[in-house]
């Protein structure tokens, strides 16, 4: 029988989590040890260093730029003013001066040095916040389609976004024993999930190695798939009947990281598992994040994402399984119709009177440049309105609960501070995404945050001349292809295959509903507008009326668009 990975033993042999970590961030070095680096994770850390700065420190026999990012847990993208508030102001006390916005609508803080990560974590703690399970083997962040409109049953997403995170958070007291200083949480009626039940030093739904790997959990309705439910371990899609709740149908096995040198990895999309009954949820999601801790790869950490029981097993099995487990049979998917997307930018009605607000976030970065004051501006609105946020699955933020005349004061702000706006930007610019990658994340090995507005750049004026402004594409960068921003479900995306070196993707759907296929490799990043215009412009001349890009690509198929880009490449070296 094949030996577990070491972070299994990690996890086993850690009590609980805790394992070294006290005694090494007394220590007076700036990093830890690999052992307590993914014990720590299970608390919303990450260890990291400047990537920039690694050849210039060596050279000087200097250790690493040490520091720490911080990932938050807000169920549904939900919080209060005052705790956004408290992030921004921990972004200038121990952090880097900016915030970045997940795809998992989480706040991430960077730049933390080890020596004040505790208290980092108490005044999170204080806000009445958690990052308990923002990163470890354990569920994710749940996430919501954050629109507030009252006609979509909104409310509904954000309940159970929260009910599921606090019935899958850990039990182990080490989170509060190491930051807290052992106290509890005290419950509050706050937009956030919080675990505030007694804490058990036996993990009822985990057990003492937790889940072979990550667990990602998200809810959409099917005319909104901003969440990108395929993508999940476990897809929520409510079904309404006549505004009434008639259950949930269920998808799992979905999931992003792939590695580009190990071909038994690979994207997936959710399989359609069935339909429970409304209280039959919890009981069905426990269920089914059981079957992946017993059965989940514990050998290889490439292979241990739910996505690869379901391959191996196929849906069948895993729902017998789950319906030995649960004591019920799940009802047949229940069908919804066509998935569909929408960003929630721009002014929009709640449908109880108040309004919303979408503003973009360019790669979810929240800081004040030469360019714009965004943080400021956001920072000036909050303190003045006190109105709740949501952070989108785009990386966005919506302002809630506003009334018509707050429009003028957040415009004007925004105009006072550079800041632009949903029409102001360019479609191919409102749908973009990347993940932070270099400087600071170790598995990156390309640019994608740092690299993504220069390449959309490079494409504007094409889509201009081509006459596709009107056009929405989704295009999407990673520095590597774990996947964390979603690329293989875009129209478009570059993965990062090697140092400035990515691969290009071509033929996802819109509405997250369909895999990408690789076109090319090894591109350099700037020759990535270069290769991609002659796309562009064969759909321009051969889509069918209204054919997005990705339909289009998907339509003519991988094999004759990269013979097009074989024969634009020779006309060109030909010119």
């Amino acid at each position: 029988m094949a030996k577990a990975n070491k972070v299994e033993s990690y996890k086993l042999e850690s009590n609980y989590l805790r394992g070294p970590v006290a005694e090494e961030l007394a220590s007076e070095t700036l990093n830890v040890s690999e052992e307590s680096y993914q014990l720590l994770k299970f608390s919303g850390l990450y260890q990291q260093d400047d990537r920039d700065q690694r050849k210039a420190l060596r050279e000087q026999g200097l250790d690493r730029a040490w520091s720490f990012m911080l990932r938050g847990k807000s169920s549904g993208g939900a919080l209060s003013a005052k705790q956004y508030l408290v992030y921004d102001e921990l972004a200038d006390l121990y952090g880097n001066g900016t915030l970045r916005f997940t795809t998992r609508q989480a706040i991430q803080l960077h730049g933390i040095i080890k020596h004040d990560l505790k208290a980092t974590l108490q005044k999170i703690h204080e806000a009445l916040l958690t990052s308990l399970g923002g990163c470890g083997d354990v569920s994710r962040n749940v996430m919501a389609c954050p629109a507030p409109e009252a006609s979509r049953k909104q409310a509904l997403l954000q309940d159970i976004a929260k009910d599921i995170d606090l019935h899958l958070m850990p039990r182990s007291g080490a989170y509060y024993e190491l930051w807290i200083d052992g106290e509890k949480q005290k419950v509050a009626d706050v937009p956030s999930t919080v675990y505030t039940q007694a804490v058990d030093e036996v993990e009822p739904i985990y057990g003492k190695t937790y889940l072979p790997r990550k667990f990602k959990i998200g809810i959409a309705f099917p005319e909104d798939n901003c969440v990108d439910v395929f993508t999940q371990d476990i897809g929520i899609v409510p079904v309404m009947l006549d505004d009434e709740l008639k259950g949930y149908n269920l998808l799992v096995g979905g999931g992003m990281g792939m590695s580009h040198t190990d071909k038994d990895t690979f994207p997936r999309l959710g399989d359609r598992l069935g339909m429970v009954e409304p209280q039959q949820l919890l009981a069905a999601v426990e269920g089914i994040v059981s079957i992946q801790r017993d059965y989940g790869n514990r050998e290889n950490r490439k292979l241990s994402r739910m996505k690869y029981l379901l391959e191996d097993w196929g849906v069948e099995r895993f729902k017998q399984e789950l319906e030995v487990r649960v004591g019920f049979k799940l009802s047949p998917w229940f069908e919804v119709g066509e998935f569909k997307l929408d960003d929630h930018l721009g002014w929009r009605e709640q449908g109880d009177g108040r309004y919303y607000f979408g503003l973009p976030i360019e790669n979810g970065r929240i800081k004040d440049d030469e360019n714009q004051g965004l943080r400021s501006a956001i920072r000036e609105i909050l303190r003045a309105l006190g109105c709740e946020i949501r952070i989108s699955p785009q990386h966005n933020m919506l302002f809630i609960n506003l009334k018509a005349e707050d429009k003028d004061f957040i415009e004007a702000i925004l105009r006072n501070y550079r800041v632009k706006t949903r029409d102001e930007i360019s479609l191919a610019r409102r749908y973009g995404m990347a993940c932070p990658a270099l400087p600071t994340c170790s598995l990156a090995v390309a640019d994608a945050e740092r690299a993504l507005p220069g390449v959309i750049e490079g494409l504007e004026p094409h889509l201009i001349s081509l006459g596709l402004t009107q056009d929405p594409i989704s295009i999407r960068m990673t520095g590597c292809p774990n996947g964390c921003a979603r690329p293989y479900t875009a129209e478009l995306a570059f993965v990062g295959q090697s140092l400035d070196l990515y691969k290009i993707y071509v033929g996802g759907s819109f509405e997250g509903t369909r895999l990408v296929s690789e076109y090319a490799e090894k591109v350099p990043r700037h020759a990535l507008v270069d290769r991609v215009v002659p796309l562009l412009r064969y759909w321009k001349d051969h889509r069918n009326p209204q054919e997005k890009f990705g339909d289009f690509c998907h339509r003519i198929g991988i094999d004759t668009l990269i013979t097009l880009n074989l024969n634009e490449s020779a006309l060109a070296l030909s010119l």
